[in-house]
């Protein structure tokens, strides 16, 4: 059954295993506190009350993004036993488990509103072990680690675990400690290690079966990774590396702002609803259904086509039901607003107009979704970049991202692998591509427009 062979890393992703929380998180992306900043919805922006219709789907689909595994517990609990190396060998796992303090380390976020007041309050006071598994073990049980679920058996033994949307597409506000706080759905967790995550596994044999390689092959494109990187198509083309040897995993993008944008991921693979599907599916490796014969393309991505992973179809379809709801929801999410202060106004103002006018920025990111109505897919030719990433993808293209709420996702740099290290020299980049011939100044401008959607 293409069921059993399919191996894959969470995304998107969706993707990789959630684990617990710390107040000692190394570093933090510098977010907002508590209410500044956060992408909600209300039922004043889906047609009417909390009754209607659509107030329905979309708290559905919000129940979904947050919560719903698909089942995917099977392949991360069942075949990767990531389960046993979380519990570690002092609570019915294997090797030293993974305490609060190294799950934070490595970008996993908490739930502050899942904690009850007296464990928050311990935190604060200092008096939770954060180098104990069993608190983490503790923070799984309380459903409190923002895209993970952990089952657990009738004598409190976590028999197995698995993922969830949120994982990756959201983060916290910090609101109690560096990592824990209220959730922000859509925000990509540019924190989260998820080669790293996806190393603890006792069992990467079916990992390295599936790419016909060995496990120490697999642990060195894991950790070639780093913080807020996925890579969706290593599972299809077999592909780790870029050319010039870095990795070929892309930067985890937001899930808000999309309302109105065309094609989707980096490279325009599908809808949104395609992409659940395919994350649900294929990265996830929740039960569910999903069909591109495009991946039977076996010169392009050998590894789908020799697995059929363009024709899944198990007994039991967990995935394709949720498809409305969840679409409903990510489309609710409206990109944050710039926070007050965080940018120079008046600069602002002098960079938009040179966004819609000398800068021509405006000519494919048309406002105010800032992507192209209709096809917005362009050559790498000819935004002056390789087509490394876009020849992984059925499209032979890139995306126009959309820009709202850009300064949010600024760390792990700018572009689908992120390349360039700053809004700088993205704009420098383009003043050269393009010639356009900015003055310092002005590249200034355009950076604190783009701070400001």
């Amino acid at each position: 059954m293409v069921r059993k062979k399919r191996v894959g890393i969470a995304v998107a992703v969706a993707a990789a295993g959630a684990l617990a929380a710390s107040l000692l998180v190394a570093a933090t992306s510098g977010l907002p506190s508590a209410v500044a900043a956060r992408s909600t919805f209300s039922g004043d922006n889906h047609g009417g009350g909390s009754g209607s219709p659509i107030n329905a789907l979309v708290a559905e689909g919000k129940q979904t993004f947050r919560f719903d595994t698909f089942g995917d517990q099977a392949f991360w609990g069942g075949t990767l036993h990531l389960n046993d190396a979380i519990a570690g060998a002092a609570n019915g796992g294997v090797g030293p488990g993974v305490s609060p303090k190294t799950a934070l380390a490595v970008g996993l976020k908490v739930d502050v509103d899942a904690l009850p007041v007296a464990v928050q309050a311990a935190i604060l006071a200092g008096k939770v072990n954060l180098d104990d598994p069993a608190v983490t073990l503790t923070l799984l049980k309380l459903n409190s680690v923002i895209g993970v679920k952990g089952f657990f058996d009738r004598n409190g033994r976590l028999n197995s675990v698995g993922i969830e949307c949120a994982l990756c597409h959201s983060t916290v506000d910090n609101s109690l400690a560096p990592g824990i706080g209220h959730r922000l759905d859509g925000w990509a967790n540019r924190d989260l290690n998820v080669g790293a995550v996806i190393g603890l596994s006792p069992n990467l044999q079916p990992v390295a079966s599936l790419l016909h390689t060995d496990v120490a092959t697999v642990h060195k494109v894991l950790d070639a990774w780093g913080p807020g990187k996925f890579d969706a198509e290593l599972f299809l083309d077999g592909k780790a590396f870029q050319p010039n040897g870095t990795s070929a995993a892309t930067l985890i993008p937001p899930a808000f702002g999309l309302a109105g944008v065309n094609l989707h991921t980096w490279t325009g693979w599908g809808s949104i609803p395609y992409w659940n599907a395919f994350v649900a599916v294929l990265e996830m490796h929740g039960q569910g259904t999903f069909f591109d014969a495009r991946l039977d393309n076996a010169a392009q991505f050998p590894i789908a086509a020799e697995n059929h992973f363009g024709h899944v179809k198990p007994p039991v379809d967990l995935v394709s039901p949720k498809l409305p709801a969840l679409q409903a929801y990510q489309l609710s999410l409206s990109a944050p607003k710039a926070p007050k202060g965080s940018f120079d106004a008046m600069a602002a103002a002098r960079g938009k107009a040179l966004f819609n006018g000398k800068a021509e920025c405006s000519t494919c990111h048309v406002p105010p979704t800032f992507s192209e109505p209709g096809e917005n897919l362009h050559p790498g030719s000819e935004i002056g970049i390789d087509s490394f990433e876009a020849d992984r993808s059925p499209t032979h293209m890139y995306r126009t991202s959309p820009l709202a709420g850009l300064w949010s996702h600024q760390k792990g740099g700018f572009y689908h692998d992120g390349r360039f290290p700053d809004l700088l020299s993205v704009v420098k980049h383009y003043d050269t591509t393009f010639h356009l011939g900015l003055s310092a100044r002005q590249q200034n401008d355009l950076v604190q427009y783009l701070l400001s959607l």
